[in-house]
């Protein structure tokens, strides 16, 4: 009886996986740039190529966010997951959203500094040009305003989606909602890496040029991880896995998909229409 429970709260067990999580990070972080300098660097004083080594941090990263989600999951199963954990686990969710939007912050403000006050050949006594010499901006209203439309009917889906599962119990309409959202994720990233190959400029050509890719790539990577995410929660839905009382991870889906759509509207306002 002295081992018995009598609280809401579920103890975690010792895990190994922030551990790896670390060690593999710092190999990624290291390998990658040895990668970016001279292609190789010493670990404990013996010579490795950055690439693969960079690659093997990758895989890492990769096998300890499935085995530790994989873990959460057999949790929730195993009836760990009370209403007190779930509020738990929504508002570390909201934190984590939270510094993603200051990660975005900072590239908006490196594309609007530059844009009100660009740097030219006579900076500081003349401001230069925004956008720069030189540089062909993306027309808004083409392929950028489709893929915008694109983007907020996923996020239809998903509200669709998630709707029927809360309100109506309706799996079958859940799934056919995450269908829908996981193939225009899908769609807009192929559309983005197309606009991508058909760019008038390189990353490194102007500040113009570096802002623009890092925030909508940036954003790019987003759309992928959260596709995924959608994605799994499909798979979990057609198991059986999550009903109308339990789904948090797909709750922390959706609105990891609606912080990516919010995200792409202001990144569509400010980069592609104002920014041209």
């Amino acid at each position: 009886m002295a081992h018995a429970k009598n609280h809401d709260y579920h103890i975690l067990p010792p895990s190994i996986w922030p551990f790896v999580a670390a060690i593999s990070a710092f190999l990624m972080l290291y390998g990658a740039v040895g990668w970016m300098h001279s292609g190789d660097v010493h670990l404990l004083f013996i010579p490795v190529n950055g690439p693969w080594l960079a690659l093997i941090g990758f895989v890492g990263v990769l096998y300890v966010m499935y085995s530790w989600w994989a873990d959460v999951v057999r949790e929730s199963q195993a009836g760990d997951h009370t209403p007190v954990v779930r509020i738990g686990l929504q508002y570390g969710f909201i934190l984590f959203i939270i510094s993603e939007l200051m990660f975005f912050t900072a590239w908006f403000w490196n594309f609007i500094k530059n844009a009100m006050y660009p740097m030219g050949p006579e900076s500081p006594i003349k401001d230069g040009v925004w956008p720069p010499e030189g540089i062909v901006t993306f027309d808004p209203w083409h392929l950028p305003f489709i893929n915008t439309l694109i983007l907020l009917l996923s996020g239809v889906a998903v509200t669709w989606a998630h709707h029927a599962l809360v309100h109506d119990n309706d799996r079958k309409t859940t799934i056919n909602g995450l269908i829908v959202a996981v193939f225009l994720g899908v769609v807009f990233t192929i559309l983005q890496a197309y606009e991508y190959s058909h760019a008038a400029f390189g990353l490194a050509d102007t500040a113009y040029a570096s802002a623009f890719y890092l925030a909508t790539g940036f954003h790019g990577f987003h759309v992928i991880i959260g596709t995924i995410f959608l994605a799994v929660c499909l798979l979990r839905m057609l198991n059986g896995q999550m009903d109308q009382e339990k789904h948090i991870g797909f709750e922390a889906a959706a609105w990891y998909w609606h912080f990516v759509d919010v995200v792409w509207l202001f990144l569509f306002a400010v980069i592609y229409v104002w920014g041209s």
